[in-house]
């Protein structure tokens, strides 16, 4: 992990939608206690029990967080994008990290310390409202995957990602899936075999097409209905 001082941390915070309600007296405070980070990929962040130096936000690349096991697997419980963060809970609780992190591209991260994000959310309640909403919001979505994981089938979890990523109007889209197939198999629960299978199974069923990292969704409906 790279200490970065190329760009200026007032502006970059400015251009982050968690951050866009500071002026730019309140951005400059924080940006005191904001340091920047570039990692290579699959280097490691942070591993599970490490004492975080504070909350990530992601600029670029993709942090996969994970829980691993002495067996060597995983379970993969949150992919980090672009604008996300994570480490929250950490922090605020002072307690260890819960959860391992590693890149998995090329990554450019914020990492702001815990009393610069304190006071900055004890000057501005609407920061306060809206960082409390993106971590209610992840809630949301562990527990879908909680859901997912549990009561769905193998395909019915394939199915149910797939539709999860469409984009708003029409029947039919195109995407990328945005990392390999065995950290998407790690996150739905499935042996990386079994995510193949199904990926199979839904395209000679005349759900999808597949091209590599390339799916097409022909029918959004029938897919949705098919994942419970």
């Amino acid at each position: 992990m790279m200490l970065e001082t190329r760009h200026s941390i007032t502006e970059i915070l400015s251009r982050q939608p968690l951050f866009r309600l500071l002026d730019g007296m309140e951005l400059a405070r924080l940006a005191k206690g904001t340091v920047e980070y570039r990692l290579n990929k699959n280097e490691m962040l942070f591993h599970k029990g490490d004492v975080p130096r504070g909350m990530h936000v992601v600029m670029s690349g993709q942090i996969k967080l994970f829980l691993p096991s002495s067996l060597g697997a995983e379970k993969v419980v949150q992919m980090a994008g672009p604008g996300d963060s994570f480490g929250e809970e950490a922090v605020f609780l002072n307690k260890s990290c819960p959860l391992a992190a590693q890149a998995t591209r090329e990554s450019l991260l914020l990492i702001m310390e815990k009393q610069a994000l304190c006071d900055a959310l004890e000057r501005n309640c609407m920061l306060s409202t809206a960082l409390m909403a993106r971590m209610c919001s992840r809630l949301c979505d562990l527990i879908d995957n909680m859901e997912t994981c549990v009561q769905r089938s193998s395909a019915q979890r394939v199915a149910h990602y797939l539709t999860q990523m469409a984009p708003a109007g029409g029947n039919s889209y195109q995407l990328e899936l945005d990392t390999n197939k065995q950290t998407i198999a790690s996150q739905l629960n499935l042996a990386p075999e079994t995510f193949s299978r199904v990926l199979g199974r839904l395209s000679r069923e005349g759900y999808i097409e597949v091209n590599g990292r390339s799916v097409k969704v022909l029918d959004l409906r029938s897919l949705r209905q098919f994942g419970g």
